[in-house]
C-alpha cells in the first residue's frame, strides 16, 4: 500500500526485483533524486529529478496532513512526514515503512506486567514506537483496560479504526499535538483505565501530565527525547520525569559530615516512571530498575550501572550487569600522551581519619580489622596544588606504599586539580615534557586522594579493583538508605579484609556505626544508625 501511493516511475524502480527487504523510508525531496534507504544501505530510484506533480501525485493518495506535518495511510502504520517552504507548500516527503513486530518488546515486557510504570528512551529509529505498540498488545491481552493516546497515529495507524497490532487496546487520537496532554488527562477521567500509553513525550505540560496520571495509580508506559537516563537529568523539560533536579545549599555542619561542597544537586521529587529502558538497538536493552536510586547515584558523581538484556537468535533474553562505566564529566585523564590509566575522580571512599569501631554485646567476634601494609614498591608522588597532609595521611590510614617527591625529578607521577590542570602551569608542562604521567583531581577532597591512591596501587593492597568497586558501591549504598530514613540497618555482602576497612570508614565518615560479624571467607559489614538498640 506504501509503494501504491508512490509515482508509477518511484514505484517501479523500487520494486523492480521484487518487494524489497529491509526497506526503512522512501525520501523524496524537490529538485533531487528520489531515494530508498535501507538497514544497510541507501540507493536513488533512476536518474530524474522529484518535481512539484510527483509531490502532488502522493499528498492526493494520503490523508490530511495534521500540524505536526504528519500523515498517512488508512489501517495501516506507515508515516508520512512532509517539509514546507517559508510560504506554508510542501516540498518534500518522507514516507517511513511501519511495522508491527511481534516479540519486540520480550526484552522488557515483564517489567511492563509486573505493574510499573516504565519509560522508553533511545535515539531516532532505534525501534521505541514498535516496542511501545507491542507493549501496549501485551498489556492489552493480560487482562488489563489500556488506552493508548496516539498523537501522529503512528502507534495505532491513521484513520478512525486502529491497526490490530495493538489487540484490545483502546485508542484515543489527538487534534493537535499541543493538546496531547489534555487528551492524557481525559483518557484517565473518562475511561477508566488501567494502563495508558504515549508516544513521544517532550513537552513540560506533558510531563506533568504523566506526574498526575501516575499519582492516580495508573501505569503509564511512554517514550521520550533522549537516548539515556543522564539526557533526560540534563533536559530541564523532561526532567521531571526522572524525579527533577534542585540545587541545595546545605550548613556548614551538614556539608562537614556529609564531605562535600556547601552546593550540591538532588533530586527533586520521587520519579513519575519507576523503570527507565534505553533501547541500544533492536535486540539490546539498558535498564534502570530503579530510577530513584539511579538518579541519586548519578547526581553523587557515580557511575549508573544498569542491567543489560540482550535477546539472542533463538528467542531467550540473556541478562548481564557489567562493570559501571564513568562519563567523562566523572573522569581523571591524564595531562599527556603517555600510557596512563584513567581513574575516577567522584567517589565517597573513606576519609583522612582512621575508622572507629564499637562492639556490641549482640555480635559473636571483634570487629576490628587487622590490614598488615605490603612490602611492595613505593610509589612517589609530586602533589601540586594538593594537600600534601591529606595525600600523607590518606596513605597511611589505607596501609599503602605512597612516598611524596619534592620535584619532578624524583616523582613517577604528578597528582593536581582540575583549577591548576586548566591553567598548565610550567610545573605541568615541565611533566608533559619528561614523560611523567599527570593525574587530575576534579577537587582537593580526601575522598577523591584516597580513590586515587587505591587505583594507582591496584593490586598491592590485596583487592582487585572489582571488589573494592562493588564494596565501596554498596557500602554508599548503604549509608545513603539509613541517612535518608529507608533502614536503620543494613548487612553488606562478604569483602576481604582490605574492602572491609574502606567501608568502615565510609560509614565513619558519615557518623554511622559499623561492625564486621561472621567468619572468614563470609565476613561482613553491618552499618548501623548510632543510638539504635
Amino acid at each position: 500500500m506504501l509503494l501504491n501511493i508512490l509515482p508509477t516511475r518511484v514505484n517501479e524502480a523500487l520494486s523492480f526485483d521484487g518487494p524489497p527487504e529491509g526497506l526503512l523510508e522512501i525520501v523524496l525531496d524537490l529538485g533531487r533524486l528520489p531515494e530508498a534507504r535501507f538497514l544497510d544501505r541507501d540507493i536513488y530510484l533512476g536518474d530524474q529529478e522529484v518535481g512539484t506533480d510527483d509531490i502532488n501525485y502522493v499528498i492526493g493518495r494520503i490523508s490530511p496532513f495534521g500540524d505536526d506535518n504528519r500523515s498517512g495511510i488508512e489501517r495501516t502504520l506507515h508515516r508520512i512526514s512532509g517539509i514546507r517552504n517559508r510560504g506554508g507548500a510542501i516540498i518534500g516527503l518522507t514516507c517511513r515503512v511501519g511495522r508491527a513486530v511481534q516479540g519486540s518488546a520480550k526484552v522488557v515486557e515483564d517489567l511492563a506486567l509486573s505493574g510499573k510504570s516504565v519509560l522508553l528512551v533511545g535515539r531516532p529509529g532505534v525501534g521505541k514506537t514498535t516496542v511501545l505498540r507491542e507493549l501496549a498488545r501485551v498489556l492489552a491481552g493480560s487482562g488489563k483496560r489500556v488506552v493508548i493516546v496516539d498523537t501522529s497515529n503512528e502507534i495505532a495507524g491513521d484513520g478512525d479504526i486502529p491497526h490490530p497490532a495493538i489487540g484490545k487496546a483502546r485508542r484515543m487520537q489527538v487534534r493537535t499535538p499541543s493538546q496531547q496532554h489534555s487528551v492524557m488527562i481525559e483518557a484517565v477521567e473518562n475511561h477508566m483505565p488501567q494502563v495508558i500509553v504515549v508516544d513521544e513525550m517532550g513537552t513540560e505540560l506533558e510531563a506533568s501530565a504523566a506526574r498526575t496520571i501516575a499519582e492516580r495509580g495508573v501505569q503509564l508506559i511512554a517514550t521520550a527525547h533522549g537516548n539515556t537516563l543522564e539526557n533526560l537529568l540534563m533536559n530541564p523539560t523532561l526532567s521531571d520525569l526522572v524525579g527533577g533536579v534542585q540545587t541545595v545549599t546545605l550548613g556548614d555542619e551538614e556539608a562537614r559530615r556529609r564531605r562535600t561542597q556547601k552546593t550540591i544537586l538532588e533530586r527533586k521529587a520521587p520519579p513519575t516512571f519507576d523503570v527507565l529502558a534505553e533501547i541500544q538497538s533492536w535486540d539490546r536493552v539498558a535498564v534502570h530498575e530503579e530510577v530513584a536510586r539511579t538518579v541519586d547515584a548519578v547526581l553523587r558523581g557515580r557511575p549508573a550501572s544498569p542491567e543489560i538484556r540482550e535477546l539472542d537468535l533463538s528467542g531467550v533474553v540473556r541478562k548481564s550487569r557489567p562493570r559501571p562505566v564513568v562519563s567523562a564529566e566523572f573522569e581523571i585523564a591524564p595531562f599527556n600522551e603517555a600510557p596512563t590509566r584513567k581513574i575516577r575522580s567522584e567517589r565517597s571512599t573513606p576519609s583522612e581519619r582512621p575508622a572507629t569501631f564499637d562492639r556490641s554485646d549482640d555480635l559473636p567476634l571483634d570487629d576490628r580489622e587487622a590490614i598488615a601494609p605490603e612490602t611492595t614498591s613505593v610509589k612517589r608522588v609530586h602533589p601540586f596544588g594538593v594537600s600534601r597532609e591529606r595525600l600523607q595521611q590518606a596513605a597511611a590510614d589505607a596501609g599503602l606504599n605512597i612516598a611524596l617527591a619534592n620535584s619532578i625529578d624524583e616523582a613517577d607521577m604528578v597528582l593536581t586539580t582540575k583549577a591548576h590542570f586548566r591553567r598548565r602551569p610550567s610545573v605541568l608542562q615541565s611533566a608533559e615534557e619528561k614523560g611523567v604521567p599527570v593525574f587530575v583531581l576534579r577537587k582537593n577532597s580526601p575522598g577523591q586522594i584516597v580513590g586515587f591512591l587505591y587505583q594507582v596501587t591496584e593490586g598491592e593492597s590485596g583487592h582487585s579493583e572489582a571488589s573494592m568497586e562493588a564494596g565501596t558501591t554498596e557500602a554508599e549504598d548503604g549509608v545513603e538508605r539509613i541517612l535518608t530514613g529507608d533502614a536503620d540497618r543494613v548487612d553488606l555482602q562478604p569483602q576481604g579484609s582490605f574492602v572491609r576497612r574502606v567501608q568502615h570508614q565510609i560509614a565513619e565518615q558519615s557518623k554511622l556505626r559499623s561492625y564486621s560479624v561472621g567468619r572468614e571467607p563470609s565476613r561482613r559489614v553491618t552499618i548501623r544508625r548510632v543510638g539504635r538498640g
